[in-house]
């Protein structure tokens, strides 16, 4: 692994929220993106250690995109629709072609 810390975050959002079988699942069958947002919303950690714990696993290397997003990308914040917050509620992968929704892409821990 070359961020074992990142994926221990992971793993233990999803331990937490889904338990230990349904995490394994979703980490060898793929997670969406998505999913994995919500769970780590749900848990009783302030929103930007949410969001660093998500951005770190997203540039470790650590996981397999699915689909394939290529090598240049670059993760775009949600922020909730209230003034002058500073709220994240969702994320974006964009590409120099698109942009993928965070219900669009699965992550998959490589091993």
């Amino acid at each position: 692994m070359k961020d074992p810390a990142a994926v221990a975050a992971i793993v233990s959002i999803l331990r937490r929220v889904h338990g230990d079988d349904i995490a394994r699942a979703l980490l060898a069958d793929g997670v969406r993106l998505a999913a994995l947002i919500d769970a780590a919303f749900s848990l009783p950690i302030s929103n930007s250690d949410a969001v660093r714990m998500i951005a770190r696993a997203l540039e470790s290397g650590d996981f397999r995109f699915t689909p394939d997003i290529g090598p240049l990308w670059h993760v775009r914040y949600i922020y909730e629709n209230r003034r002058a917050s500073m709220r994240v509620v969702d994320m974006e992968m964009l590409t120099p072609d698109r942009a993928f929704a965070s219900t669009d892409i699965s992550l998959r821990l490589l091993v």
